[in-house]
């Protein structure tokens, strides 16, 4: 087995943190653009991620994401404390698998159950964090091109 060469970035390393997270879905296919609306929307560069099946969905009490939920919290309360965290951002998409998939729902009722998920996510992201800084965005496909809508939390 041949030796890969050591790649090494062309992004220049930067120590500073900016004190804010977002909780977002893993599906490959929006990834560039919940950097681009975290990066550029809102100005936030160099973000903790904390990406997941769902995103946001396993913080609204289902219990089919119980073990995420646990999972998700101790990331999130780690993040505060030793990253010093002031803000998080929770993000859910339009047609996301986790929704249709593992909570078995489907069309219209698909959007309104994420955007109550996300009222609740963000309220008990507040809670067991104790920071005021939550907020929440809807992501829906616009022809080719992604949209991110607040959603007043």
């Amino acid at each position: 087995m041949t030796e890969r060469a050591a790649y090494e970035s062309r992004v220049p390393y930067e120590r500073s943190r900016i004190r804010a997270a977002a909780i977002y879905c893993s599906d490959g296919r929006v990834g560039e653009h919940f950097d681009d609306f975290l990066q550029n929307g809102l100005g936030l560069p160099r973000y903790d991620r904390v990406a997941l099946p769902g995103g946001p969905a396993c913080l609204a009490g289902h219990p089919q994401a119980h073990l995420e939920e646990q999972g998700v919290v101790d990331e999130l309360q780690f993040l505060v404390e030793v990253h010093g965290l002031k803000r998080i951002v929770l993000i859910a998409h339009e047609g996301c698998a986790f929704y249709a998939s593992r909570l078995e729902l489907k069309d219209r009722r698909l959007e309104l159950v994420q955007r109550a998920d996300l009222v609740r996510a963000a309220a008990f992201v507040a809670r067991v964090t104790n920071l005021s800084q939550v907020e929440a965005y809807f992501a829906r496909h616009v022809e080719d091109r992604i949209v991110f809508e607040s959603v007043e939390v």
